[in-house]
């Protein structure tokens, strides 16, 4: 199983530290969120401070961003790690676009299959020097000067994976990406019953392969010393969870586990602005759905209970100061545990 670390935001000064310390532990990957900072950034000083760490995104708001835009700055991430970035687009929610980046909302699987197909015909037109002719019902590319064109790279395709909640995007994934990111939100049962069905359906009209295709995460990992800190890890993740399940948009995922009634009451209490209230609705069980627990001797084999079978990729962060021999040794633990994924097939 590949291992994903989290990279820093708020001070660039300690992005390339961090990505080779990140490196010198085994990780494949470092990733960042957007959250309050640039999530691209970062991931440029780490391009330079590394040779071989896989460098994303997970993710990056798509809408707001035109796709030529993104495409740039993809593509100089790209050329500069040779070959190392791989994308992730999220489309977030309604009152996100519409209130947050003053973009109209329409209907977010197709918008994001377009999006994806249009990114690869401006990737595709750099690369071969061709004209770029794009026509969807979402964008309409026709214009590539030469000034306005990079370098070709001499580089695969850069990998896109998309993150996915409900069933069509989880088809979308499947059809024209090289991976998904799953939620945190999203248990094994999930996955197995309701992701990976739909996942294929999208491979089989896309004719891609699952070999080449990568399930990263769906959960959280609370791992530590001792069990007092696992229990800590525990208590974020609780926090975290009633924060998303207060959202409808995750109810399908509660209901497969009886716990309907448990997502319209933290839909309640959002409306009610209790925010601070709603993590203690959250019991150990529940925890548990969606995350892998245990200590550092104990963590390996939760993984591999949890995620084992099912996902390739996951995330893991050790706190600051955690000794470097101590996660080379885990990060190696967790990839010793098999998985689906052989690699991006990304030709031209």
């Amino acid at each position: 199983m590949r291992v994903f670390t989290m990279m820093p935001l708020r001070d660039w000064r300690e992005a390339g530290p961090a990505a080779a310390r990140a490196e010198a532990a085994g990780f494949d990957a470092v990733m960042t969120v957007e959250l309050g900072h640039d999530p691209l950034t970062p991931l440029a000083l780490a391009a330079l401070a590394t040779e071989r760490l896989e460098l994303t995104p997970s993710v990056v708001v798509a809408f707001p961003r035109s796709p030529t835009v993104l495409a740039g700055q993809a593509w100089d991430l790209h050329a500069n790690s040779n070959g190392r970035f791989v994308l992730g687009l999220g489309s977030q929610v309604k009152g996100h676009n519409e209130r947050r980046f003053g973009i109209p909302w329409t209907a977010p699987a197709p918008r994001l299959r377009d999006y994806v197909l249009a990114l690869r015909a401006i990737w595709r037109a750099w690369e071969t020097r061709g004209k770029l002719s794009f026509d969807s019902p979402h964008y309409k590319l026709s214009l590539m000067t030469p000034d306005f064109s990079p370098e070709p790279t001499g580089l695969p395709m850069i990998p896109v994976t998309i993150a996915a909640v409900g069933e069509a995007m989880l088809r979308v994934s499947g059809q024209v990406c090289d991976g998904v990111r799953l939620h945190p939100i999203c248990s094994r049962k999930y996955l197995e019953e309701v992701c990976m069905p739909q996942i294929e359906i999208g491979m089989a009209r896309g004719g891609r392969s699952r070999a080449n295709f990568d399930i990263h995460g769906g959960g959280f990992v609370c791992t530590g010393p001792d069990p007092a800190t696992v229990a800590a890890e525990m208590d974020k993740a609780r926090r975290r969870i009633g924060f998303y399940g207060s959202t409808r948009t995750y109810l399908p995922i509660l209901e497969l586990h009886g716990l309907r009634d448990l997502g319209l009451k933290l839909h309640r209490m959002s409306v009610e602005g209790a925010w601070d209230k709603m993590a203690g609705e959250i019991s150990d069980d529940v925890v548990r759905i969606f995350a892998a627990c245990g200590t550092y001797a104990e963590i390996a084999a939760a993984i591999e209970q949890r995620f084992g079978g099912v996902a390739d990729s996951i995330d893991l962060h050790f706190p600051v100061g955690a000794p470097p021999g101590l996660q080379r040794e885990l990060v190696t633990d967790i990839q010793r545990i098999p998985h689906g994924f052989a690699g991006f097939k990304t030709d031209w």
